[in-house]
């Protein structure tokens, strides 16, 4: 069974920085694309970063020259370095992962269960 797990938010001040991690654990046959989004209470949530094949990187404007999403590979971990955070980075935020387990001929979109992420002075 695939999992997600994410862990390092909290509280930050206004120009802080944060790195989330998020371990994929599981019999994973084929990695797709990797990414990161940021829900906030009443609101739709919102792609922050993606990675996928041949290190195709996409950014939210707002978090661009910021943030910075990478892979780890041998450590099955995707990371999301935030830098220079502001009041309205606070959110949960949420890793997800375009995998086929070992064993299927399917994708399937799987989630963590998030990590809150508060930027307050």
């Amino acid at each position: 069974q695939v999992q997600l797990v994410e862990s390092g938010g909290g509280l930050v001040q206004p120009g802080g920085s944060l790195t989330l991690s998020c371990v994929v654990s599981g019999e994973i046959g084929s990695l797709y694309e990797l990414g990161w989004y940021r829900q906030v209470s009443g609101k739709q949530r919102e792609l922050v970063a993606a990675l996928s094949g041949r290190d195709i990187i996409k950014y939210a404007d707002s978090v661009k020259g910021r943030f910075d999403i990478s892979w780890d590979n041998a450590a099955t971990t995707l990371y999301l370095q935030m830098n220079s955070l502001k009041l309205e980075d606070t959110a949960v935020y949420s890793c997800t992962a375009n995998i086929r387990p070992a064993g299927t001929i399917s994708r399937s979109d799987y989630w963590g269960q998030g990590t809150q992420v508060i930027v307050s002075s």
